[in-house]
């Protein structure tokens, strides 16, 4: 696996972050291993690959630990949240600025890819 960027990257693009190094590293191990097997034999340069494991890094915060208000409330605490669950890379600025960067279209495709659960009728 190939990591490309650093926490300091990551932050860099995000406003406000103040997740620990540490933190984010763990966000970055989980985008670079996204990336490295999402783009198998697809020519893309280094420089382009790192980009785009900047950004999903920050949309995989921002979807789960970081989120980004739309609303905020002061006296009676309300905070609305950007984006819907199921949104996919919709969800967050990041991941809408992710699909924009991607010259190959692969992020999208690999967005759109369904979870499947299968039953197994016995174990015997």
């Amino acid at each position: 696996m190939a990591i490309r960027v650093t926490a300091d990257e990551v932050k860099e693009i995000m406003d406000g972050c103040t997740l620990t190094d540490a933190v984010i590293d763990a966000f970055i191990e989980s985008a670079s291993l996204v990336i490295d097997n999402g783009y198998v034999g697809i020519s893309i340069s280094e420089a382009t690959l790192k980009v785009l494991e900047k950004w999903l890094t920050a949309h995989l915060i921002a979807s789960t630990v970081f989120r980004t208000a739309a609303e905020e409330e002061v006296d009676n605490v309300k905070i609305k949240y950007t984006g819907k669950w199921g949104e996919k890379l919709l969800l967050t600025p990041y991941g809408q600025m992710l699909i924009i960067l991607d010259p190959t279209g692969t992020i999208s495709q690999l967005a759109k890819q369904k979870a499947f659960i299968k039953a197994i009728k016995s174990f015997e």
